[in-house]
C-alpha cells in the first residue's frame, strides 16, 4: 500500500491542500483530485503543451511535474487568468480572433500567452510563434493563435496606458 503525501500549495491564489500518491502527477491531480479541468491532458508525456500552468512564474507541463513536488509553490492554472469582471484580454482575442475549434489545446495556449506576455508584454510575430512551439494544435493552425497573441498584447497595453494616465490625472 502507497503511503499518500499531503501537499499545501496554492492554487490560483488559494491555498490549497490535497493527498497525492509519490508518482502522482500534477496534472492528474488538478484534473481528479481539484476539479480544475481546464487543464488538459493531450500527450501525458510534455510535447503538446495543452496541460501546462505556471508554477513560481515558469512554464511548464503539469503531466511532467509530480505533484508532491509543488509542496509550498504558487500554481496558476487557465482558471486563475481570467479576471473578477470577466475574461482576461488574451481570452477575449481568442474568442473574437477564432482562435480555437475543437478546444483541447486552447487551455495550454492561453497559459503559454499568458506567461510570453508576462515576460515580453511587446513580442513581434516571430517571438510569439517561437514561445509558442510547443503547444501542439490540430485543428486551427496557428495563424489565428498568433494574431490573438498580438492583440491581445496591444490590448493590454493600451488599457495599462489609460490606468496609468488616469492615476497621474487623479
Amino acid at each position: 500500500m502507497t503511503t499518500k503525501i499531503l501537499v499545501e500549495t496554492r492554487i490560483n491564489g488559494e491555498e490549497t491542500e490535497f493527498l497525492c500518491e509519490p508518482r502522482q502527477s500534477l496534472l492528474e491531480i488538478l484534473r481528479d483530485a481539484l476539479g480544475l479541468t481546464g487543464t488538459k491532458e493531450g500527450c501525458n508525456n510534455g510535447n503538446c503543451g495543452a496541460c501546462n500552468v505556471i508554477l513560481d512564474g515558469v512554464l511548464v507541463n503539469s503531466c511532467l511535474v509530480l505533484a508532491a513536488e509543488v509542496q509550498g509553490k504558487n500554481i496558476l492554472t487557465v482558471e486563475g487568468i481570467s479576471r473578477k469582471d470577466g475574461l482576461h484580454p488574451l481570452q477575449e482575442e481568442f474568442l473574437e480572433q477564432a482562435a480555437l475549434q475543437c478546444g483541447i489545446c486552447t487551455p495550454g495556449f492561453i497559459v503559454s500567452s499568458y506567461a510570453l506576455l508576462h515576460q515580453n508584454p511587446h513580442p513581434t510575430e516571430a517571438e510569439v510563434r517561437r514561445w509558442l512551439a510547443g503547444n501542439l494544435c490540430r485543428c486551427t493552425g496557428y495563424d489565428k493563435i498568433v494574431r490573438a497573441v498580438l492583440e491581445a498584447a496591444s490590448r493590454i497595453e493600451i488599457e495599462t496606458n489609460v490606468k496609468t494616465h488616469a492615476s497621474e490625472e487623479g
